[in-house]
């Protein structure tokens, strides 16, 4: 398989394992992707981490030779299809992190997009070339890029191409943290930081901020009440709150 699903202590990992190829998404691949995300979704894992085989490439993007003499309907279709894939990791109970370990081009960075966090090695370089080939990026990246940096930066990546260093990502907020030492060991201790608490909870403050970002603020902030009071009715808040009183930690059990 070139889309592998493997268990790290409490994740679950999805590894593009096309290394010969800098884990380039034909397809087929981008098939596997979505449903590794749904089979992931399935487990008991308190986060998901996407990566790629070895260390040059968390995905170098397209498979350009599949691109030729595609007719319209086709290239629809699949642009359709990538977009439904990758939003899977907006719907998922637990949070995504891309682990982005060499370079992260095309739709591998629109796949880093669209997990919750991005985690960058030293040698990381991102950035969406398809101007370059006459097109514009198809899996999301021209909708959830300016939601992360900005229009401005956003249209300044898409409409020159140009690569991104780890130093500069990191620097205009495309990727939350640059990672040393093991890459993999990294990202499950940036994991840690809020795999620690409920889950469900995790998930309704997930959807407030993202939900947050297509409506006006009026409309937001009944958002977030609704999703505050379903907060204030699973047990972990009732535990959470006891806790705090009694100056212990808390002992969540996601429900």
């Amino acid at each position: 398989m070139t889309v592998e699903l493997t268990r790290r202590d409490e994740f679950a990992v999805i590894t593009l394992n096309r290394p010969e190829a800098l884990n380039a998404l034909s397809f087929d691949i981008v098939g596997q992707i979505g449903n590794a995300i749904a089979a992931a979704a399935d487990t008991d894992a308190r986060a998901l981490i996407i990566t790629g085989a070895g260390d040059r490439a968390f995905s170098a993007g397209a498979d350009i030779k599949e691109l030729y003499d595609r007719t319209l309907a086709e290239q629809k279709a699949s642009a359709h299809r990538g977009q439904r894939l990758f939003a899977q990791l907006d719907d998922i109970p637990i949070a995504s992190i891309a682990l982005i370990n060499g370079y992260a081009f095309g739709g591998g960075m629109e796949l880093a997009l669209a997990c919750t966090y991005r985690l960058a090695t030293p040698s990381a370089k991102v950035g969406l070339p398809e101007i370059k080939l006459g097109l514009i990026p198809g899996y999301g990246g021209t909708i959830r890029l300016p939601r992360l940096i900005g229009e401005g930066r956003a249209l300044e990546l898409v409409m020159t191409g140009r690569t991104v260093e780890a130093e500069e990502a990191e620097r205009i907020g495309l990727v939350n943290r640059i990672v040393e030492g093991d890459p993999m060991e990294a990202a499950m201790a940036y994991a840690r930081d809020f795999t620690c608490y409920s889950l469900p909870v995790l998930k309704l403050a997930r959807e407030s901020v993202m939900r947050a970002l297509d409506v006006p603020v009026l409309e937001g902030l009944k958002i977030e009440a609704d999703l505050n009071t379903l907060a204030f009715q699973t047990e972990d808040s009732a535990e959470g709150m006891n806790a705090f009183v009694d100056k212990r930690d808390a002992q969540f059990k996601d429900r």
